[in-house]
């Protein structure tokens, strides 16, 4: 289960140009850095307001734009724990699992949770709640949930791997 208190920009079409900037694509930052870099031109308070704040809940079609995998790793390293949206781009969405951030699609969720609440998600059972509420989503595969328990599909693997016999 995760549990947090909610982050909440509703806005539509949130590129990954605009969750980190193209600027620093080719920069090396190490990921305790990134969080300074999340969301600057949108809010730059962002980081800030991460650290208080674990669960992100936005609009439609959050993390449209390039398949750039630092937008999702910049979120995790500023503490966020799982976004809730009304939906995602599918490039984002899928980088963001396989760093092991969770991803809920729940427009029903978006719209009656507001900065501050708390908010406790369910992936197994595929249900967030706020306060006395609560909303369905597609539940996570078995799959899914081992790859999020791992920490990501690198550490999956690396968890998973069999040495060859010798």
């Amino acid at each position: 289960m995760i549990r947090g208190s909610a982050l909440v920009y509703r806005a539509d079409d949130v590129n990954t140009d605009v969750i980190w900037p193209g600027k620093y694509t080719y920069v090396q930052i190490p990921p305790e850095e990134m969080p300074q870099y999340a969301m600057e031109t949108f809010d730059p308070e962002f980081p800030q307001k991460a650290k208080d704040h674990s669960v992100l809940v936005v609009g439609k079609n959050f993390g449209c734009g390039s398949s750039r995998e630092q937008a999702s790793e910049c979120l995790l390293h500023s503490g966020i724990k799982a976004i809730v949206a009304c939906s995602f781009a599918r490039i984002f969405y899928r980088n963001s699992i396989n760093l092991g951030l969770p991803v809920i699609e729940c427009p029903e969720a978006v719209a009656a949770i507001s900065t501050g609440d708390g908010v406790h998600v369910e992936l197994a059972k595929g249900v967030v709640r706020v306060g006395e509420l609560e909303f369905a989503f597609a539940a996570y595969p078995p799959f899914v949930l081992d790859l999020i328990e791992d920490g990501g599909l690198i550490e999956h693997i690396r968890k998973n791997r069999k040495e060859p016999s010798s």
